[in-house]
């Protein structure tokens, strides 16, 4: 089965691309929008419509295999690629994509996506959004060429059993961290609420105060609104590297605030996602070890989730070798192609590091339903609720299609 046309279309994405260095740097919110400089190459405002390209591959038998490139909220930080626009991605692709892609054939994702992934125009790598989006359109072209699930051609491909039970999965709440959490506790959702904790003086507080609340509060609103017992969520609080600032990234001194956390969420276990910013890759693999190596010091169990600078799939590999965190963060754009996500989530798992295939608010429908597929084969230890920031909408896309996937898979095997 091989790509007769290829047609690119501009869209929106499900949030917005935020300047993270000028929200660090204190930028004030008004409304929704935030006051003052930007300071991130490429942004003019410090908050920016998400911007996506969906990419439309027509097969020769007359189907439509789609793909949205999307690039996370906080692009160009923390090594990440630049933003992402369509206006100047689009003429890109036509010139330097299309002629590539007519003819080929389609039937191996796996091969189609490692070449498209390492292809090199103009001596760079295709941006990440692009080898994202490109990688969910060849699968949805091999799954129709197969006439299989797509979860189904990843499982056949790298030699992984189709098991047919939910994934866990978790949500994010943005700014409305507390009306949302009502939300996730009514939904039962595994994993809550992220919080969104990216400034300081608004969220974090000087000295860790107004966390140290929002914890507590978090805590026994699980309790007060749970029907049954049973029911017991992981807390999973991403922090942007925020505690580390107000504790110039003594390694000890954050140990010591991550347990005082810890006390707060009991009897829930808490996971800290980027608890500082060291500013380097290597920098931060040994600040990471050093907090993890004090929070073991003070017989807490608090878990340490890498985010920042753990961007690429030899990124991945490098954290989970050092020995540096409890859970990484695949953080599905910026490893580019989905195949790099699934070898980055089985090698998680095979060296013993917690694995949760993550993303951005900013990304699509499209795209959020190809990497559930790609949980599904991998079955990582948690997944993220995406795209948008208002939950509801990303629950009801990620939840209904691992359900529809999981119903049709038992279906087959009842036949």
């Amino acid at each position: 089965m091989k790509i007769k046309n290829v047609v690119f279309a501009p869209g929106l994405a499900s949030y917005y691309f935020d300047d993270q260095a000028a929200i660090k740097q204190g930028a004030k919110q008004d409304g929704f929008v935030y006051c003052g400089q930007a300071l991130t190459d490429g942004f003019a405002r410090v908050r920016q419509y998400g911007e996506s390209v969906s990419i439309l591959l027509e097969l020769e038998n007359d189907q439509i295999a789609e793909g949205d490139c999307a690039a996370v909220q906080y692009s160009g930080a923390a090594g990440r690629d630049p933003l992402f626009l369509a206006s100047s991605v689009i003429p890109f692709l036509q010139e330097h994509l299309t002629p590539q892609l007519i003819g080929h054939d389609v039937r191996s994702f796996r091969e189609s996506a490692e070449f498209f992934d390492t292809l090199v125009v103009d001596g760079q790598p295709l941006h990440t959004a692009v080898r994202y989006g490109l990688s969910q359109a060849l699968l949805s072209a091999a799954s129709i060429a197969k006439g299989k699930m797509k979860f189904e051609v990843i499982c056949d491909e790298w030699g992984l059993e189709a098991i047919a039970s939910p994934l866990r999965l978790f949500g994010q709440s943005g700014d409305n961290r507390y009306e949302a959490v009502d939300k996730m506790v009514l939904k039962q959702v595994d994993a809550l609420p992220h919080g969104l904790i990216n400034n300081i003086p608004q969220k974090l507080g000087q000295t860790g105060g107004k966390l140290a609340e929002y914890v507590t509060w978090l805590s026994r609103r699980i309790q007060d609104l749970r029907t049954d017992e049973s029911y017991h969520p992981v807390l999973h609080i991403d922090v942007y590297g925020t505690v580390g600032m107000i504790f110039d990234n003594d390694a000890v001194k954050i140990a010591n605030y991550l347990a005082s956390l810890e006390q707060r969420a009991a009897p829930f276990d808490l996971y800290i996602e980027g608890p500082a910013d060291a500013g380097s890759k290597d920098g931060q693999i040994t600040l990471l070890r050093d907090i993890r190596a004090s929070l073991q010091a003070l017989g807490s169990n608090v878990k340490i989730v890498a985010d920042e600078w753990c961007n690429t799939h030899q990124d991945v590999v490098d954290f989970v070798d050092a020995d540096c965190c409890d859970m990484v963060q695949i953080k599905t754009p910026d490893l580019g192609s989905l195949h790099n996500t699934v070898d980055a989530a089985l090698y998680c798992k095979a060296n013993g590091v917690a694995a949760y295939q993550g993303g951005t608010c900013n990304e699509t429908d499209i795209s959020a339903r190809a990497c559930l597929h790609a949980a599904m084969a991998t079955r990582p230890d948690r997944v993220l609720v995406k795209p948008g920031m208002g939950f509801d909408e990303g629950m009801t896309i990620v939840a209904n299609e691992m359900h529809r996937t999981l119903a049709l898979l038992n279906t087959r095997a009842a036949a």
